[in-house]
């Protein structure tokens, strides 16, 4: 086997527990179908992202979720891909009306 062979494949299961993890995600239990459907609304209402209070509060609102909830929703956006973390514990939703314009 080749050095960039061994590169290719070591690169490609250090990317597998990723992987792996973003096929499993779950939806929070606690959150239903309609909830789940309204957040990326409610996200985008307010900017597409969830940094302090004033971002979380009307999507609590919006979408009838407690705020644990609504953290346990943005961490399964991030799983599934639809969502980046911040630099500053901000989340921001990447699908939808919150997609980057390509």
């Amino acid at each position: 086997m080749s050095l960039m062979t061994r590169k290719r494949t070591l690169g490609l299961i250090a990317l597998l527990p990723l992987a792996l993890t973003a096929g499993c995600a779950m939806p929070p239990e606690d959150v239903s179908a309609e909830q789940i459907g309204n957040f990326d609304a409610a996200v985008a209402s307010i900017g597409c992202e969830l940094r302090t209070e004033r971002d979380y509060l009307p999507v609590e609102l919006q979408t009838g979720m407690t705020r644990d909830q609504t953290i346990a929703m943005a961490q399964y956006r991030i799983a599934m891909g639809e969502a980046v973390s911040l630099g500053d514990g901000a989340v921001r939703l990447t699908t939808g009306a919150c997609a980057t314009p390509s």
